[in-house]
């Protein structure tokens, strides 16, 4: 019994000690949000003075609002295409067979490999030719590259691992692909869509390098690309606590969300590691 409570007992310090480690940068941004002027740099783990000042400057002084709005709508629309392409996709490798289908998905997959800076002059070039420089359908179509690929393979694993039985049984009513995918494996393959979905929806609310060459003006960039380009009074002098306030801002969805979709999530991500 001893040795039951000091393994329980050193398992929660261990936890303890890991949640400590990955919040406090959280805490700390948090923190340094809230002071105001030289008192940033003061090695306190909370302010004298708390306020709500910096917050106040990034949303007044400069289209902060617009480029959270601008990343929502990116992000979103990428997660809307990405999972409704990769449904049809998966389905396609994962339940039927034709000549190339293996060569093709690993294709699908080397797409993901290449970094994004050795097809940045070429995308831009692409982007340039249909007019969609400063728009934020350049953004859309640009961050595919790297979401899509990604999906394609999460939920081909997924599509394979569903009862063949359930897709005889439907073919026997006489449903077709589109029925089948639509209203049985739609619903069945929920955990997938989540998890795949929020896995894109970070990685294109995240995404700088692209969102920093495809855009313009202010009202066309997205998060990323705003704080990184919060100046100060004079050109040496950065605002370390407007940019700490909107790190914050642009954090809190996706805790947000990870909360919300936290047991769809990790069933996701669980779903498929043991079998019976």
């Amino acid at each position: 019994m001893s040795n039951r409570l000091a393994k329980t007992a050193g398992l929660t310090v261990l936890w303890l000690l890991v949640a400590c480690f990955l919040l406090f940068p959280f805490y700390y941004a948090v923190v340094s949000s809230l002071r105001a002027g030289s008192e940033i740099f003061e090695a306190s783990l909370w302010p004298a003075d708390p306020g709500l000042a910096n917050y106040r400057q990034v949303m007044v002084d400069q289209p902060f609002a617009r480029n959270i709005l601008n990343s929502l709508m990116v992000a979103c629309a990428v997660v809307v295409l990405s999972l409704g392409l990769a449904v049809f996709a998966a389905y396609s490798f994962g339940r039927t067979h034709f000549r190339g289908r293996r060569l093709l998905l690993y294709t699908i997959l080397g797409v993901s490999m290449f970094p994004q800076v050795a097809v940045l002059s070429g995308l831009f070039e692409i982007v340039r030719l249909f007019g969609l420089y400063n728009n934020l359908l350049s953004l859309i179509f640009s961050y595919m590259i790297f979401t899509l690929p990604f999906t394609v393979w999460v939920m081909t694993s997924f599509m394979r691992e569903l009862p063949v039985e359930i897709e005889e049984a439907a073919i026997m009513d006489g449903a077709g692909p589109w029925t089948i995918v639509t209203r049985i494996f739609l619903p069945l393959l929920a955990p997938a869509l989540v998890t795949t979905g929020l896995l894109a929806f970070i990685a294109a609310w995240n995404e700088f390098l692209f969102a920093l060459s495809f855009t313009l003006t202010n009202e066309q960039r997205t998060v990323p690309v705003a704080i990184a380009l919060i100046t100060g009074a004079s050109q040496f002098e950065l605002p370390w606590g407007n940019i700490m306030a909107a790190s914050v801002i642009v954090t809190v969805p996706l805790i947000a969300l990870v909360l919300v979709f936290q047991r769809r999530l990790v069933a996701g991500l669980t779903a498929g590691a043991v079998k019976g």
